[in-house]
C-alpha cells in the first residue's frame, strides 16, 4: 500500500513540473496580426526579462523559445502599432494568435521642458519630426525641420560640406540680435553659436556648431512653437525650442545595429555663360560703345583664346563626390539598465574640388535604476570634425573670370590672375592650393540623480559641460594671387570655450483621484560660459614647403590677436499642468531669467504663460460623433525672450589705438563705445489658438494654428556718429552700441495633417503641411524709418514692410534713339537701362525713385508620402516654398557687360542698333551695378526632397546567419526642382546670420543633389 501511494505521488510531481517547466526543445509559435487580420511582417517578439527575441516573417508568423517556467510574458511591438504584452502560463497547442491595435497619436509621448507628456494632456503648440523624414541622410539634425515642421524655415546658406543652416521658428523676431531656435540635446541648452566654431582665421563658410552631432543616434525631434510650450525656457525661447533626444537601451533585450550609406553628390544646375569666342565679342562691343578699342593685354607664359569655347571654369571646378556614413551602436540592459554605445564616421567631400568635411563621434547613454528610490542617467557625446573650406571669392570668380584665360601655364604650373581690368585670381589655383581648414573637438554631456522622495514626487540634479576647442590654419602660399604679393601669409587661429551647467528641479506627477491629475515641475538652474582665442600670423616665407607649421620663420611681423570673453545665466521655473476628468487641462509656466549681458537693473527678466485645452471628445454630449475621435481646443499666450548679443554690450569698453609723438609711435587706449546701463531684455509676447482633430478612431489626426508674435525693446546695434571721437581703429570699424528699441510682428496659420489611408498587407501614409506667416516691423525707434545697412547692396529694415525687403530702382525698359534718359548712370547713350521716375521730378535719384519690395515667401509646405508591402517600403517627400524673392546679385555682375569679366548667356540677346527689340542693355565699359528690380527673381520651387525606396529582406533567410533583420535601400535628395529662378538653387541665403541681408544670392557655396545605397543590419 505504501508503494502504491508512493508512485502515485511521484507520478502527480512529474505532472505538476511538466506544467510549469519547459523542456528545452518547447517552442512558442504564433502569428501577429493588425485589426484586419492581416499578418504583420518584421514585429519584434521578446521574452520579456532575458534577450531573447525573434521577428515575424513577412506572413507575421513566429516562433520563440519557451522559458524555463511558468508562466512568463512575451512582447510585442511594432512601428505604428500599440505594444503588447501576453501571458504565457502553459504550453500552447495551437498558433499563439496576437492582434495589434494600430497606435493612438494621444498616448504618444513627447519631450518637453524638464519633463514629458502625453499628446493628448498638451496645451501648447508641439511638433514633432515623423519618423519619415528622419531617416535621410543628411549631415546635420536641423535639416530634418525643413518641410517636416509646420512654421519652421530652413535654409542653407551654404553648400559647403559642414556648412550653414539657418533656422526661423515662426517668423524673424529680431533684426541684429540671434534668431535661431534653442537647441536641447538631451537635457542641455545651447544656442548654434557658430562663434563655437570659428578661430576667426578661416576664410568662408562657417562650419555649423550641430554638424558634430550623428543624425543616426538621434532618438526624436520635438519642436516647442508657441509661448505655453517655450516659456519654460524663458529668454531663450523666444525664437523657438527644438529638443532633441539621442537614443537609449533596451531593459528586454540587446541588439547590435550598423547603418551605412555610401552616395555620390554634383551641382544641382550650372549658370549659361558667354564662351570664349563670344566674350570677346562683347569685350570689344563694350570699348566701341564707350568710345575706345579693345585690346590683348601683354602677358607672357600662356596665350589667350579669343574665339573658340576657351575655359569652361564651372566644369574645372565642380565634381561629382562622393559622401559615405558609417554608424555602429549596441543596446543593451536589464531590469535595472539600459546602456547605449554608438560610434559613427561620416565623410562628405564637396562638388567644388578640394573641399570636404570629415567627422568622427562617440556616443554613451546610461539609464541605471540603483535602487527603488535612486535613478542615475548619463549622457556623453565626444566628436572631431575637419572641414576644408571654399574660399569666399571662389564662386564669383567661377562665374567672372574671362574664358579666354587658361587654367595652365605652358610650364604647367596654374595661371595666377586675370591680366584684364578685374585682376581676378584663378578660382582653379585658389581652390588647389590654398590651405583652408578648420578642426573642432567637441565634448557635450550631462550626468544626473534622480531620487524619488515620495510616490510622485522626484528631485533631480544635473551637471553638464559642453566643451568645444575649434583650432583654424590657413596658406596663402606664393604661388596664388592671394599670397604673391605678401611671399605666403600663414595664420594659424584657436578658440577654446567651455559651458557649464547645473538644474537643480523638483517634480510631482500624481493622479489624485479618478477625474484629477496634477503634474508640476520647480527648479533653478545656473549656466556660465567662457571663450578664449588667439591667433597668430606671419608672412614673407622662403618657401612654401612648410605652410603654416614654422611661422617663426616668416621674415614680416604681424601683431598677434587674442579675445576672451565669459556670460552666466541664473533661472528660476516652475510650471504646473492640471488635467480634470481628461476634459479640461490647464497649464501655468513662470521663469526669471538673470542674465550678464545686461546692464544694472535691468539683468532680471521675468516670462510667464498661460495655456487652456478642452477635450470636447470626452465631453458626454459629444459621444453622438462617433466618427469624430479627438477633438481639442487649445488657447495660450505668454511671453518669452532674447539676450543672444555678445558679452559686455551695457558696458564701456576699450579700443586698442596706436599714437605718434616725436616720429615716435606709442601704444594706448581709448573708450569706443558708450556705457547703456539700461540695456535689457528683447521680450516677445505670442498668442496662439488651435484645435486637435482625430477622425475615424484616429486614422486621419489634423492639427491647426493660428498666432500671433509682437516683439518689443528690440535688442538692436546703433551705429556712434563719428564725431564723438569713438571707434574701433584695430578692428578699422565704426564703433556700435545695443539699445532696447523697436518693434517686430509676426502671426501666421499652420496645418498638419496625417492620414493612415490604407492599412493591412498594403500600408499608405500620408503627411502634409502648411504654413503662412507675415512678418512685419513696426518701429524701429524714435524718428528712424529705415536701416539700409550698406548703401550699395539691396537689402534694407523698413517701417511697414518685412525684415530683409529689397529697396531697388525700377527698371522701365531700354534706352532707344530719341528717349529721355531717365537713369541715375552718368551714361545716357541708347541702348542704356532706362528706370521709372517714381517721384515725378524728371531724374532719377535713391532718395526719390526707389521702390521697398517684399521678399517673404507666401507659405511654405511639405507632402510625405510612405508605403509599405511585404517588407518593401517607399518614401516620397515633397518640399515647396511659395511667393519667395531673391535678389540675384550674381546675375548682376554678370549682366553688367563692361567686358571685364565674363558674362550671362542672356548677354547674346543685348540691344544693338540691329537689335532694339530686347530688354537686355547694350555692353558698355561702366563698371557700376545699379541695385534693381531687374534682378529681383521669383524664388518659387517645387522640390522632390527625398526618394527612398528599400527591401526589408526576409527573416527566413536571415535567421541561419544569425541576423535579426537586414534593410537595404536606395535614396536621393534634391532630385527634381522645379522653379524659374536663374541662379544656382533657390534656397539660398548670402549670411544666415544676417537677417537683414537675407535674400540676397552672391557668390553663395551651391547645394547640391545627392543619390546613395545603403543598408541598416541588425543582430
Amino acid at each position: 500500500m505504501i508503494l502504491k501511494n508512493l508512485r502515485l505521488i511521484l507520478l502527480l510531481g512529474a505532472l505538476a513540473f511538466t506544467s510549469t517547466v519547459a523542456r528545452a526543445q518547447d517552442n512558442i509559435s504564433g502569428i501577429v496580426k493588425d485589426e484586419t487580420g492581416q499578418g504583420l511582417p518584421g514585429a519584434t517578439v521578446v521574452e520579456k526579462g532575458s534577450s531573447k527575441y525573434v521577428q515575424t516573417d513577412l506572413d507575421g508568423k513566429f516562433s520563440i523559445p519557451a522559458a524555463k517556467e511558468f508562466p512568463f510574458t512575451i512582447q510585442v511591438n511594432i512601428t505604428g502599432f500599440q505594444q503588447q504584452e501576453i501571458e504565457i502560463y502553459e504550453l500552447p497547442t495551437d498558433l499563439v494568435e496576437i492582434v495589434l491595435k494600430t497606435a493612438n497619436l494621444l498616448d504618444e509621448v513627447v519631450v518637453i521642458g524638464y519633463g514629458e507628456q502625453k499628446r493628448k494632456d498638451i496645451t501648447g503648440s508641439i511638433a514633432s519630426v515623423p519618423l519619415e523624414i528622419k531617416s535621410q541622410p543628411v549631415a546635420s539634425v536641423e535639416r530634418l525641420l525643413q518641410g517636416s515642421v509646420a512654421g519652421a524655415v530652413v535654409t542653407q546658406t551654404s553648400g559647403q560640406p559642414g556648412g550653414g543652416v539657418s533656422v526661423q521658428i515662426r517668423g524673424n523676431n529680431s533684426i541684429t540680435a540671434g534668431s535661431d531656435p534653442l537647441y536641447v540635446i538631451d537635457g542641455f541648452p545651447i544656442n548654434n553659436d557658430y562663434s563655437l566654431s570659428d578661430a576667426g582665421v578661416t576664410d568662408g563658410s562657417k562650419i555649423n556648431p550641430l554638424s558634430s552631432l550623428s543624425t543616426a543616434d538621434v532618438e526624436s525631434i520635438d519642436v516647442l512653437k508657441d509661448a505655453s510650450a517655450t516659456a519654460i525656457y524663458g529668454s531663450r525661447g523666444a525664437n523657438g525650442v527644438v529638443i532633441i533626444t539621442t537614443k537609449s537601451g533596451s531593459k528586454d533585450k540587446s541588439s547590435i545595429h550598423y547603418d551605412a550609406f555610401y552616395g555620390t553628390q554634383e551641382v544641382i544646375r550650372t549658370i549659361p555663360l558667354l564662351n570664349a569666342g563670344q566674350w570677346w565679342a562683347l569685350r570689344k562691343d563694350a570699348a566701341a560703345n564707350s568710345g575706345k578699342t579693345a585690346s590683348i593685354p601683354n602677358i607672357s607664359g600662356f596665350s589667350l583664346d579669343t574665339t573658340g569655347a576657351g575655359t569652361d571654369w564651372q566644369d574645372a571646378a565642380f565634381r561629382k563626390a562622393s559622401q559615405q556614413s558609417h554608424n555602429l551602436s549596441i543596446l543593451s540592459g536589464s531590469e535595472k539598465t539600459r546602456l547605449a554605445v554608438s560610434g559613427n564616421y561620416f565623410k562628405q567631400n564637396g562638388i567644388l574640388q578640394n573641399t570636404d568635411f570629415r567627422r568622427f563621434s562617440a556616443r554613451v547613454n546610461l539609464d541605471h535604476q540603483y535602487n527603488e528610490r535612486f535613478r542615475i542617467f548619463a549622457s556623453l557625446n565626444a566628436s572631431n570634425t575637419k572641414a576644408n573650406v571654399a574660399p569666399t571669392a571662389i564662386v564669383g570668380n567661377l562665374l567672372q573670370t574671362p574664358p579666354a584665360l587658361p587654367i595652365y601655364q605652358d610650364n604647367g604650373g596654374f595661371v595666377v590672375n586675370s591680366p584684364f581690368e578685374s585682376a581676378l585670381q584663378n578660382p582653379i589655383n585658389s581652390l588647389y592650393n590654398q590651405l583652408n581648414e578648420t578642426i573642432t573637438n567637441r565634448f557635450l554631456g550631462n550626468i544626473s540623480g534622480e531620487y524619488t522622495i515620495t510616490d510622485g514626487l522626484k528631485a533631480k540634479v544635473l551637471i553638464g559641460a559642453d566643451v568645444v576647442g575649434n583650432k583654424q590654419n590657413r596658406y596663402l602660399p606664393s604661388t596664388t594671387a592671394e599670397g604673391q604679393a605678401l611671399s605666403g601669409n600663414a595664420l594659424v587661429g584657436s578658440i577654446f570655450t567651455t559651458n557649464w551647467l547645473n538644474e537643480n528641479t523638483l517634480s510631482y506627477d500624481k493622479d489624485i483621484n479618478d477625474k484629477n491629475r496634477i503634474n508640476a515641475v520647480v527648479g533653478f538652474t545656473a549656466q556660465t560660459s567662457q571663450s578664449k582665442g588667439a591667433i597668430a600670423e606671419a608672412a614673407g616665407f622662403a618657401t612654401d614647403a612648410f605652410e603654416y607649421n614654422n611661422l617663426a620663420t616668416g621674415i614680416t611681423n604681424i601683431a598677434p590677436r587674442s579675445v576672451a570673453s565669459a556670460w552666466s545665466l541664473a533661472s528660476y521655473l516652475g510650471r504646473v499642468n492640471y488635467i480634470f476628468d481628461d476634459r479640461y487641462l490647464l497649464t501655468f509656466t513662470l521663469r526669471a531669467d538673470g542674465s550678464s549681458r545686461f546692464g544694472e537693473g535691468n539683468k532680471w527678466g521675468y516670462f510667464p504663460s498661460a495655456a487652456f485645452g478642452w477635450n470636447l471628445n470626452n465631453e458626454k454630449f459629444f459621444q453622438q460623433f462617433k466618427k469624430i475621435s479627438l477633438l481639442k481646443l487649445r488657447v495660450s499666450a505668454g511671453s518669452t525672450g532674447n539676450q543672444s548679443i555678445p558679452p559686455y554690450q551695457s558696458l564701456s569698453q576699450l579700443a586698442y589705438f596706436r599714437y605718434n609723438f616725436s616720429n615716435t609711435t606709442i601704444s594706448g587706449y581709448a573708450p569706443n563705445t558708450v556705457p547703456n546701463p539700461n540695456l535689457g531684455w528683447e521680450k516677445t509676447f505670442q498668442v496662439d489658438a488651435g484645435i486637435d482633430l482625430g477622425l475615424f478612431k484616429n486614422r486621419i489626426s489634423i492639427i491647426a494654428d493660428y498666432y500671433y508674435k509682437r516683439t518689443t525693446d528690440l535688442l538692436l546695434t546703433r551705429t556712434v556718429a563719428g564725431t564723438s571721437g569713438l571707434s574701433d581703429f584695430y578692428n578699422g570699424q565704426a564703433s556700435v552700441v545695443y539699445q532696447n528699441i523697436g518693434e517686430v510682428s509676426n502671426q501666421g496659420v499652420e496645418l498638419y495633417i496625417n492620414s493612415q489611408n490604407t492599412t493591412g498587407a498594403f500600408k499608405w501614409n500620408t503627411i502634409f503641411i502648411f504654413a503662412k506667416n507675415t512678418n512685419k516691423i513696426l518701429s524701429l525707434g524714435e524718428n528712424v524709418s529705415q536701416i539700409i545697412p550698406v548703401i550699395s547692396a539691396p537689402s534694407i529694415a523698413k517701417v511697414g514692410s518685412p525684415l530683409g525687403s529689397f529697396i531697388v530702382y525700377k527698371t522701365d525698359g531700354i534706352i532707344q534713339q530719341g528717349d529721355q534718359a531717365l537713369t541715375p548712370q552718368q551714361n545716357k547713350s541708347p541702348g542704356g537701362q532706362k528706370y521709372k521716375d517714381i517721384n515725378g521730378d524728371g531724374v532719377i535719384t535713391q532718395a526719390g525713385d526707389r521702390v521697398v519690395i517684399d521678399n517673404q515667401p507666401g507659405f511654405t509646405t511639405g507632402l510625405t508620402n510612405t508605403f509599405n508591402y511585404k517588407g518593401f517600403d517607399l518614401t516620397v517627400f515633397f518640399q515647396a516654398s511659395i511667393g519667395g524673392k531673391l535678389y540675384n546679385a550674381n546675375r548682376a555682375n554678370l549682366e553688367l557687360g563692361t567686358g571685364y569679366v565674363n558674362a550671362s548667356d542672356v548677354m547674346l540677346n543685348r540691344w544693338t542698333p540691329s537689335n532694339t527689340d530686347t530688354d537686355v542693355k547694350a555692353a558698355f565699359q561702366d563698371p557700376a551695378i545699379t541695385i534693381s528690380d531687374r534682378f529681383i527673381e521669383d524664388a518659387t520651387y517645387y522640390r522632390l526632397k527625398n526618394l527612398s525606396i528599400g527591401y526589408n529582406l526576409p527573416k527566413s533567410a536571415l535567421s541561419k546567419l544569425g541576423i535579426d533583420a537586414l534593410r537595404i535601400y536606395f535614396s536621393a535628395q534634391n532630385l527634381v526642382t522645379w522653379t524659374n529662378y536663374t541662379g544656382y538653387d533657390p534656397e539660398v541665403s548670402l549670411n544666415g546670420q544676417s537677417l537683414i541681408n537675407k535674400g540676397v544670392d552672391q557668390g553663395v557655396y551651391p547645394n547640391n543633389k545627392s543619390y546613395q545605397v545603403g543598408l541598416s543590419l541588425s543582430f
